[in-house]
């Protein structure tokens, strides 16, 4: 079958897609009626000859509110593999980041180029980089991709961490364990840890980008005083129900542990879940749903306020990552400099954009493209937005032709060898600050 009779057949089977909805539910799902058993997780003879099998994605005495686990029934069993062997990493890299030091100058760059033909999501997986240990289960990686070939026969996970995906060209069927989603540019897939999956494109080629989240699980971040409702509702999430493949031939299954790949040819396909339930899931989510708060008489909140998901750590308020999103939005603060302000953080920030422009740069920050702001480094809108907003009219006024995020991180971002050489850095970024002139009048 050619590329594009698979991305055809990808397109019809992604509009044909049914959901689950609400993040962080008690799910269950059956592909076959009577898969699932009642009354207890695993009997003496699962249903249907069928094996019971939990997935757990936390320590089994977390808190409940914390515990996520699934169980799953499926036509053979996990264990049931040959051994791994290692193989080449390629372009994936994984915390503890050591190749260089830690960068306190502002890096932006240009999107991936093109791959060559037959590159699939795996192996256009390229890492910019990241912090923490993923061995130690803390911190996170920032990767990017670019494919333009279906995975075919073969299966990826990752046990060092969960994996959100925002892509920004070409749009994604995932096939899970669980089931399928379909991720479009303007939306993010959220893949488990340890949840296997392949990937299939939706159009000639996809690009996009890539958190791997080593420390706790996403979450819907805390409201506080805005009370019960805003920001990114749980109802918006979209889960799998369940979808097996019942395969009998060669299928490669790629491993991502402890920094590096390995990989076991199997005489099946393992996507052979028949029914599951559970809190472990994957789900998709449209940022454009997202319910965006902001001020109505002067300033504007913090960038916080635009959290989608936040991977807590162990201090209140202190996030592993954060994802944030800045949606279409009105801006009518009086008296108020509009876009982001000039600033420096004490969290590091790496930011993408999907569509569109960004409202703090005129220019050089483009889809695909991204940057990085480590902690405690000066940044803020270009010279041409700080005086077009200097001197703009305050009226009301509708954001809706950018689509950027953010990857937020308490601890600095370190960048790998291959993007601090990366010929598609851009070399002259600190100048868009060079023409911002002394107006001090005493």
């Amino acid at each position: 079958m050619s590329d594009g009779d698979t991305s055809e057949q990808a397109r019809k089977t992604a509009e044909a897609l049914e959901y689950l909805t609400g993040f962080g539910n008690e799910h269950s799902s059956e592909a076959v009626p009577g898969a699932l058993p009642h009354g207890r997780n695993s009997p003496q003879r699962a249903p249907l000859g069928l094996y019971a099998e939990q997935l757990s994605g936390s320590a089994f005495t977390e808190p409940r509110t914390h515990n996520r686990r699934s169980w799953l029934y499926r036509i053979r069993p996990s264990a049931a593999h040959p051994p791994f062997t290692r193989v080449d990493n390629g372009g994936l890299r994984s915390a503890p980041f050591t190749e260089t030091v830690p960068d306190p100058n502002r890096l932006r760059w240009n999107p991936l180029p093109e791959p060559a033909p037959g590159t699939d999501f795996l192996a256009g997986l390229w890492t910019l980089g990241g912090n923490g240990d993923a061995a130690q289960r803390a911190g996170m990686a920032i990767h990017l991709y670019s494919a333009n070939a279906a995975m075919t026969d073969r299966v990826f996970s990752s046990s060092d961490g969960e994996l959100l995906i925002v892509p920004e060209r070409g749009g994604l069927l995932l096939r899970t364990e669980l089931g399928l989603l379909s991720a479009r540019p303007g939306e993010m897939a959220l893949i488990p840890r340890g949840v296997r999956f392949r990937v299939e494109l939706l159009d000639a080629d996809a690009r996009g980008y890539v958190c791997e989240n080593y420390g706790r699980p996403f979450e819907l971040p805390n409201l506080g005083p805005i009370g019960a409702n805003g920001l990114a509702a749980a109802r918006d999430f979209r889960a799998p129900v369940a979808a097996y493949e019942d395969v009998d031939r060669p299928t490669e299954v790629v491993n991502k542990y402890c920094g590096n790949l390995w990989t076991a040819t199997y005489d099946h396909s393992p996507l052979d879940v028949v029914a599951w339930h559970g809190t472990h899931v994957p789900y998709v989510y449209d940022l454009r749903r997202f319910n965006v708060i902001g001020s109505i008489t002067y300033d504007h909140p913090d960038p916080s306020i635009f959290t989608v998901l936040t991977s807590p750590s162990d201090t209140p308020g202190l996030a592993g990552v954060d994802f944030v999103v800045f949606a279409p939005r009105w801006l009518v603060g009086e008296d108020t400099f509009r876009p982001p302000y000039f600033h420096r953080n004490v969290m590091s920030e790496y930011m993408g954009l999907i569509e569109g422009a960004y409202d703090a740069k005129a220019e050089g920050f483009v889809p695909g493209g991204g940057s990085l702001h480590n902690m405690m480094s000066a940044h803020g809108p270009d010279r041409e937005t700080f005086d077009r907003a200097s001197a703009a009219e305050l009226k009301p006024q509708k954001i809706d032709d950018g689509l950027a995020f953010m990857f937020e991180t308490r601890w600095p971002i370190v960048a790998t060898a291959q993007a601090a050489d990366a010929e598609h850095l851009q070399r002259g970024y600190d100048d868009v600050w060079r023409g911002l002139e002394r107006h001090f009048r005493a």
